[in-house]
């Protein structure tokens, strides 16, 4: 129970403390000594064996104040309104609150008008958005080697700040072999398509027979009409 100070403590914790407490005190130990153990003040201790204070805390289950600043029922109707209307309901409140300054209007900040969003469930989708598609991972798999293929383009630091040049790279997905490299001093489609060709030779894959996969991202020298048209001979 260390640490639990200033937390919510349950009533069979409480009884179970109090119970360890005055184990420790009959057999000699001080009484702030033994609360300091358990992580309360002995002032805690007191007020929880003292008859006038109940054993279960009374904190979840007080009635506190409403607090001035709470919105009343006509202002949050009014932000609900607001934010709905056609020219707010695709903004967040970010934007939502400075528009609104413009035109000398102040509803409430924009922590308020999201606090309303999200309790009115209004933060998932709204206005013209499009909702969220899930969508299934697009994955590869290899039982053996040259059955997938992934490449990319990498900059590599040049002799001057400024100076780069091109790390093209095909690696083999089961075997992490390097199968083609070359470095170029530009980053084009046509050199992939060279680089893909002298691969496929040197590692003699026959793609008539077998079913290669070269997997990529999506930058243009991936979709390059000269790439593309040598992933249609060669693929």
């Amino acid at each position: 129970m260390g640490g639990q100070r200033g937390r919510l403590i349950s009533g069979p914790d409480r009884k179970r403390a109090i119970k360890l407490i005055n184990i420790a005190t009959s057999s000699g130990a001080r009484l702030i000594k033994a609360c300091e153990e358990i992580g309360i003040s002995d002032r805690t201790y007191k007020r929880w064996t003292s008859e006038a204070t109940p054993l279960k805390d009374q904190r979840p289950i007080v009635e506190r104040p409403t607090p001035k600043n709470k919105l009343s029922v006509e202002e949050r109707a009014e932000i609900i309104e607001t934010i709905n209307q056609p020219e707010y309901k695709s903004l967040p409140a970010s934007q939502i609150v400075p528009m609104l300054a413009d035109k000398d209007i102040y509803l409430a900040s924009e922590s308020t008008i999201y606090r309303v969003q999200n309790e009115e469930k209004m933060n998932n989708h709204r206005g013209q958005t499009k909702s969220p598609v899930k969508r299934t991972k697009s994955t590869h798999t290899a039982t053996g080697p040259n059955q997938v293929w992934m490449w990319d383009i990498t900059w590599l630091g040049g002799p001057a700040k400024g100076i780069y040049f091109y790390l093209y790279l095909i690696l083999d997905l089961y075997s992490r072999k390097i199968v083609g490299w070359e470095v170029w001093s530009e980053e084009s489609a046509e050199h992939a398509s060279v680089l893909i060709k002298r691969s496929t030779l040197s590692e003699q894959v026959n793609t008539a027979s077998n079913t290669l996969v070269l997997h990529s991202d999506n930058g243009s020298p991936m979709k390059g009409s000269t790439m593309l048209e040598t992933l249609h001979y060669t693929f």
